[in-house]
């Protein structure tokens, strides 16, 4: 059977079906480049920041800062314009300022789940509405009913359960890739943010919000 014979034989379900594959591709792509444009090396870049600064060139580490991307990047330039108001004051921007970058992480990554976990639910469906024109057939043909003409509902039923799983497999699989990134950006962000406290407080005394 050709591709456009499938398609025509899947009906409206397989259409919504392709549809969300679509979409979860789109999100995909889009997440791993965000992904990959926010992983840095965080360790190269916190020595670059810390011999900037032991040199008390502020403006030079917080342009470094602007000109590196990613998250890491932001906490760091996030502590030195809060450095001189203590290292309780520096920890706290930094565990606000966190907490804003994480949302960004996993932005749209719901969606992808929501895919991965219905695509097999519509191909299901798909499924059933397939057998029920089957037997609607034979119901209205009674024993005048043709193998060709039942065929058609048997046809949509299998294309729209392998279309459901074609969609989902790869849709559930993507997520927890994407999860996996994030999670290690997040323990990058955390380490960076315990050294940055450092790097910016050293010889500064401690001081009380």
């Amino acid at each position: 059977m050709s591709l456009p014979e499938l398609l025509s034989g899947g009906g409206l379900m397989l259409w919504l079906i392709l549809l969300c594959s679509a979409v979860s591709v789109a999100v995909f792509i889009e997440r791993v480049l965000h992904c990959h444009r926010s992983q840095i090396n965080s360790t190269e870049f916190l020595n670059g920041v810390r011999t900037v600064l032991k040199r008390n060139n502020v403006v030079e580490a917080l342009s470094i800062c602007d000109a590196t991307h990613g998250p890491v990047a932001r906490l760091v330039k996030t502590a030195i314009l809060n450095r001189d108001h203590g290292r309780e004051r520096v920890r706290e921007a930094l565990e606000e300022a966190g907490l804003a970058e994480v949302p960004q992480l996993e932005r749209r990554l719901n969606l992808l789940a929501t895919i991965a976990q219905l695509a097999p639910l519509m191909g299901l469906l798909g499924t059933v509405l397939g057998f029920i024109r089957t037997f609607m057939q034979m119901q209205n043909d009674g024993l005048h009913a043709h193998v060709g003409q039942l065929s058609n509902g048997v046809w949509q039923a299998l294309i729209c359960t392998a279309a459901g799983l074609a969609v989902a497999i790869p849709a559930h699989a993507g997520y927890n890739y994407l999860v996996s990134r994030i999670n290690s950006i997040v323990l990058d962000m955390e380490r960076a943010a315990t050294e940055v406290v450092n790097i910016v407080t050293e010889g500064a005394p401690s001081k009380e919000t």
